[in-house]
This record gives structure tokens, sequence and C-alpha cells, in this order.
């Protein structure tokens, strides 16, 4: 659950006796209007430091550098590990990998890779009859209720021995096992809240704000300019009022009044899910997949169908990285409609699992993806082997990698965001690229959400307000790493496609190298110390090229 909108409940809870909100930390908001000025406004990413002072990452300028010297692009693939992505996209549908040796619909493995109608990727969280995934448990519930069968099970001697024969284990149930159930009694609580009237409280609340505040920003003119003459309206003014100096304050006058009550009016859904599916011991959709779960190995399961229940988040993530180009409508991709989108289905509502992420690398590969973005994360990985041999297989076929360093606002060089580059202090890989996110605020250039980490965080890229593609042809603004990762993607793809003698750790380096740096403050938080450039890496990379 992202921080500012948790301070911002608790604004509420004391001005009000209010509630808590539904969070998402990539999701922030509504789909503003479809026109040109909103195409502007909506684009800043692609702004260019050096001519418009906004940390964008230049794409714009890039291509207009390498159109000057007539440098052409090569196709290049980019695999999308996520939650789906809307193939029939108006912005997306166009720049969409197709899968060339495969006849759609006739119900045949065509290309004999394994997978049958796999024409725009695979969904590893489905099974043959067309049912998938949506929900699914965090890891951190999985592995409580794997532990507490093995140690505090009904029979007292095989718990015994079992603390005797796997000491890690316990050791690690004895650390999880608080962390759960904490988390477990919040979602409870949640869940239990709303159940009474308190959400019609607080849906009572924005009902006396909605007359002055639709359209507006959440700033402190509009709000000292309301004067409610309701009941309903001064308990939302007081809840205002009470975010006036807390940390909250700086994001929440960048969100219009529609964005904060979209998200917070979500909020008994999401205890719902919360209590009832990512906490829940009890809830278990594997059987869905239909896969033998303990085999790690296994490789052939699941659907064709790439898109799933709700591909909001991934089609957002593709738009970033490839939505068409100079086409009048929603808005342009970093890369260039010479680039194309695989999508790969492996993350739920909830933690992904290891073996599927796993696969959706190997997938990747095996069918042509040059690189890879992966916008999600969790906090333990039991089958980290998995990855990590996903991940060296991905390199020895020169592949680069780009992952979301996560939204806890924590540093991962201490707390782990799987899947992870690194074996201890040790690199797995010189193909990864960990990604924090920016904003195009300059004294406040980290996302207050996102992690950080000087050995593990390599870059930063826009993060906040970021207006893509979301599924039925419809746009959105979103923020997090999860938006950030594939700005990275996007610019790495850029430069590839027009260098592509390169390798993949020589791109890795042409980002990490060619940043526009922040503050002293900032260049501590991440490898590079700075915000990915397109043009700076283009140029960098023509230099390189040239060796």
């Amino acid at each position: 659950m992202k921080k500012v909108l948790l301070l911002i409940l608790s604004a509420y809870l004391v001005s009000c006796t209010a509630v808590k909100p539904q969070v998402d930390p990539s999701d922030n908001s509504q789909n503003p209007a479809q026109n040109k000025d909103a195409i502007s406004v909506n684009q800043w990413f692609h702004s260019n430091l050096a001519t418009e002072g906004i940390y964008g990452v230049a794409d714009d300028a890039a291509r207009a550098y390498l159109a000057s010297k007539n440098i052409t692009p090569k196709p290049l693939v980019v695999g999308v590990i996520d939650s789906g992505v809307d193939a029939e996209h108006q912005d997306l549908k166009a720049n969409m990998w197709v899968n060339p040796k495969e006849v759609a619909g006739n119900n045949l493995d065509d290309d004999k890779n394994g997978y049958v109608d796999d024409v725009y990727g695979w969904n590893f969280i489905g099974n043959p009859n067309g049912e998938n995934v949506k929900e699914d448990t965090f890891e951190i519930t999985r592995l409580y209720v794997k532990y507490k069968a093995m140690f505090e099970g009904s029979n007292k001697y095989t718990n015994q021995k079992n603390i005797e024969k796997y000491p890690d284990q316990f050791k690690e149930y004895l650390e999880l096992k608080p962390k759960y159930l904490k988390k477990y009694e919040e979602a409870k609580k949640g869940y239990e809240k709303f159940a009474g009237g308190q959400f019609e409280q607080m849906k009572a609340a924005f009902e006396g704000a909605d007359s002055h505040f639709k359209g507006k920003k959440m700033t402190k003119e509009n709000l000292a300019s309301f004067n409610p003459t309701t009941l309903e309206g001064q308990a939302f003014k007081n809840w205002m009022e009470q975010l006036s100096n807390s940390p909250a304050a700086a994001e929440l006058k960048q969100m219009t009044y529609e964005e904060l009550k979209d998200e917070i009016l979500g909020t008994p859904e999401y205890y719902n899910t919360e209590y009832n599916k990512h906490y829940s011991p009890d809830f278990d959709p594997r059987s869905i997949v239909g896969d033998n779960y303990q085999d790690q190995s296994e490789k052939f399961y699941g659907n064709n169908d790439v898109e799933g229940p709700d591909a909001l988040h991934g089609t957002h993530v593709g738009g970033i990285i490839s939505a068409v180009r100079s086409n009048g409508i929603g808005m342009d991709g970093i890369a260039g409609n010479h680039v194309k989108i695989m999508s790969i289905r492996a993350v739920p509502d909830g933690d992904e699992r290891d073996k599927d992420v796993a696969n959706a690398i190997r997938y990747a590969v095996d069918n042509g993806a040059k690189i890879i973005n992966m916008s999600f994360g969790k906090g333990y990985s039991p089958y980290q082997s998995v990855v990590t041999d996903a991940i060296l297989y991905a390199t020895e076929k020169d592949v680069l990698l780009v992952h979301a360093a996560g939204n806890s606002d924590e540093d991962i060089d201490v707390e782990p965001n799987f899947p992870t580059n690194y074996k201890g202090l040790q690199e797995i890989s010189p193909n990864w690229i960990t990604v924090g996110a920016s904003t195009r605020n300059n004294s406040e250039l980290k996302a207050s959400f996102s992690n950080f980490g000087k050995v593990q965080v390599d870059v930063f890229a826009p993060g906040l307000e970021i207006y893509s593609c979301i599924p039925d042809d419809q746009y959105k603004l979103l923020q997090g790493t999860s938006m950030a990762s594939p700005v990275v993607a996007g610019v790495a793809a850029l430069v590839w496609s027009h260098f592509p003698n390169l390798t993949a750790a020589q791109v890795k380096q042409i980002l990490l190298e060619s940043v526009n740096k922040g503050d002293a403050d900032f260049q501590g938080l991440s490898k590079s110390g700075g915000v990915v450039d397109a043009l700076k890496a283009v140029q960098l990379a023509e230099q390189m090229s040239q060796r």
C-alpha cells in the first residue's frame, strides 16, 4: 500500500473518524480527456532537461538526433512480463509482436515451441480451458501456511523432527510469522470496518466537497477557498487541513480531486482482496493452472490468453515502451514503431510465483525478445534459484533485463526486492538494470514511494503521473516504479535498435553513464546517481559502436 495515501487516511481518522484507503502503489488517477492538450500535458516524461528544465528522458530529442545522422533502426522485440496486455488496444495493436511461425486459432503448436497458438505471447497463470488466475496470495502467506504445517502441526513429534531437520526454514518461519500475523490482522480489521458504516461516512465527506473541487487539484489555494455549508463538507475540509504539513502534502497537491476520490473510494474492494485473497491462509487458486507446482522445472502449461482478466497494469507498461507514435491519439511510446511488444502473463493480483517468472523469462528469450521488462516484485522468493537460472540463461543469450525497484520507500541494499540481480553481495548478471522512480519536481526528484539503493538500484526514470494505455482503448495516469522500469526499457530499445552491434551489457553501461545527475543526496540513491537520458545515451552509443 502506498505510503502517501496511508498518511491521507490517517489524517482522516484524526479529523473526522474516517477509514483507510485502497491503494495500488502504481495507480493514482482517473482517465483524463483524450485531446491534444491532454496529450501534451501528460507527456512530461518525454521532456529534455537541457532545453525544458524537466528531468524527462529526452527521447524526442534523441530521435531528432538520430534522424539528423541518418541512423535507421532495426526491428527489436521487448518482452513484457506482467498482468497481461490488451493486444487489441488502438494504440498498441500495430506494435504488438506477432509470432510469425504460429497460425492463429488452429489449436496447433505450429512452431513446435511447446505452446499452442501463442500468437502474441503466453499466459503462465491460466489453463487450456481458458480459465485464468486473477488474484493470488502474497508469498509471505504461502510461506506461513507451508511452515505452520511443518512446525506447528497437530503432531508434536513431527514438528520437532522438522525443526531439527530444517533449521533455516524454521528460523525464517519465526521471522516471518509475526510479520504475516500483523498484516493479516490489519486486513481483517479493514475488512470488518467496511462491513459497517464507515465507508458511507467517507463517501458522504466526498459528496460534501464535490461541487467545489470537481476538476480541481488538491492545492492549499483551492482548499482555502472552500467554504463548506454541510457537516460532510466540513469533515472533508478538516481532513485535508490535517495534511497541510504532513509528508503527503507535496504529492497530494499534484492530484486532482477525482484522482483522490477514485483511489479512496476503492477501499472496500481493496480490503476484501487483502483479507479474503492476499493474506488468506485458506485461499489457493493454483489448482486453476493445473501444473505440478512442486516441479519447478516444468515449463509447458498455461494458455494463450495474453490479456487475462485484468490487463490494466501490463497494458500501461506496454504503452510506455512502444505505444504507436504520431498517430494523433492517446500517447506516444518511447521506443518507436519498429519496436514490438511480446506479452507474457505471469503476474496476478498478488505475488507472482518464482516458477512462472522463470518460465516467462525463458519464453521471452526463446521467442526473440532482446529486452525483458519486469514491473513486479516481492519480499520473499522461496525458489530463487530457478529465477537465477533463467536470468543466467537470458544473459547467455545477450538479453537485457529491466526490473522495477519497488514502491516501499526502502533501501533494497538492506531489504530485498525479488527478483534480484544479487546473491548476497555478488552480482548475478551484467545485463540487469534495476530502476527507481523519479518525478518532474527537480527539488524532490525521488518519488516518495520509490525504493532506492546505492548498490542494487542502477538508475532512476520518470515514474510519477505517467500517462499511458489501459484496456478498451482508454488511457490513464499511473505511478510507481512499475512505470519507471518500462521507461528505461523503452530508452534501451530506442538505443539498441539503432546500434544493434552493441551487447546488452554495453547498452546497460551506456544508460548508466549518460544519466542526468541529481543533487548530492539523490546521487546517493543509486549506482548511477541520476535519471536516464535518451539523447545522451544515443550519442554515447554512437561513439561506443564506432570503437
